[in-house]
């Protein structure tokens, strides 16, 4: 008996984008998927074309959404609910599902011609030679967005724009409140501790790394100097905490004691290497970067992060004996 052909449509539902809400604030990250396998879009024929996408939520509703009104099937790799560029980065989308998928529908008794188009971020985990070799089938490569497609079928050509891999401000945006909602997990408490042990300037301080590092940073990012993402991040933070030392000196009288001014250095040292910590968990949702470059840059500036952070608390220890004893 052969498998089921499931039945999908172009028009997302009220439930669908709930789930787009509910993946996007980070709600059960792990279960935003669909079920592998072969869905028809309208009314296919054996020669309609066939795309090839992840299980995942966002990208399986992305491409039907963008092909609604097209006569197609969508083939669903099984990626364990990762979207198509991570998942081809941890061979989930990858060519053993894709021939192992294709084979288990029976894509070729389906239809009569023998070509499977792919979206281009996941090229890097298919090779389209052994795919044809076991298979029969080739790898056409579609462009990076879904958005993309009605034009690109057009002609099959896709435009340097279609090739190109965006990643502006919009982009960017989406991808803060997850962050946020996972990042509140210590924030909160953090700041409690710190309000509890040494005043409302250290709570301040930990909701600025918040600030700083969960929200301006990916909204600030190509706008931060230098191209490591811990680089951009202590940059962010030294500024971040410079704004909050000056703060505190002009609400108070710390103006008249020199040794106030010294906070203007330990703020610094102490938001710093946590705005740069936090912003390497962002490489991992970032088109600028690679996994080599993030393993180098996490062995490079791991060392200096501890190091700043050190240094930041020796200095806060002297300046607070230095003050309780009235020097």
């Amino acid at each position: 008996m052969p498998p089921e052909i499931k039945k999908a449509t172009g028009v997302l539902s009220r439930t669908d984008k709930w789930d787009h809400f509910l993946a996007r604030v980070g709600y059960h990250r792990a279960y935003h998927r669909v079920d592998p396998g072969l869905y028809s879009l309208g009314n296919p024929t054996s020669d309609s074309s066939v795309f090839v996408t992840a299980n995942y939520t966002l990208s399986f509703d992305a491409l039907r959404e963008a092909l609604n009104g097209e006569n197609c099937y969508i083939l669903v790799l099984d990626t364990k609910g990762v979207n198509v560029w991570c998942a081809a980065g941890k061979g989930t989308f990858g060519t053993e599902e894709l021939v192992s998928r294709i084979g288990s529908v029976g894509l070729a008794d389906i239809v009569a011609h023998r070509k499977v188009i792919l979206p281009q971020l996941g090229a890097s985990g298919v090779a389209a030679h052994e795919v044809k070799k076991r298979t029969g089938f080739s790898v056409e490569y579609g462009p990076v967005r879904a958005e993309d497609l009605p034009d690109y079928l057009l002609t099959h050509q896709a435009t340097e724009a279609m090739r190109r891999v965006r990643f502006d401000l919009r982009d960017r945006a989406i991808l803060v409140p997850v962050e946020v909602t996972s990042s509140l997990i210590w924030a909160i408490p953090v700041s409690i501790i710190l309000f509890v042990v040494g005043g409302i300037w250290l709570s301040i301080l930990a909701l600025t790394i918040f600030l700083a590092g969960v929200v301006l940073f990916p909204l600030l990012l190509p706008f931060l100097p230098t191209k490591e993402f811990a680089s951009k991040g202590l940059f962010l933070g030294i500024i971040a905490g410079l704004i909050v030392g000056t703060a505190q000196l002009s609400s108070s009288n710390w103006s008249q004691d020199p040794i106030a001014f010294g906070y203007l250095i330990v703020y610094p040292l102490l938001v710093s290497p946590w705005v740069g910590f936090v912003s390497l968990n962002f490489t991992g949702a970032s088109t600028y970067t690679s996994r080599t470059g993030v393993r180098k840059e996490i062995f490079r500036f791991i060392p200096i992060i501890v190091l700043m952070f050190i240094s930041g608390l020796a200095l806060l220890t002297v300046l607070s004996v230095a003050n309780a004893m009235g020097w």
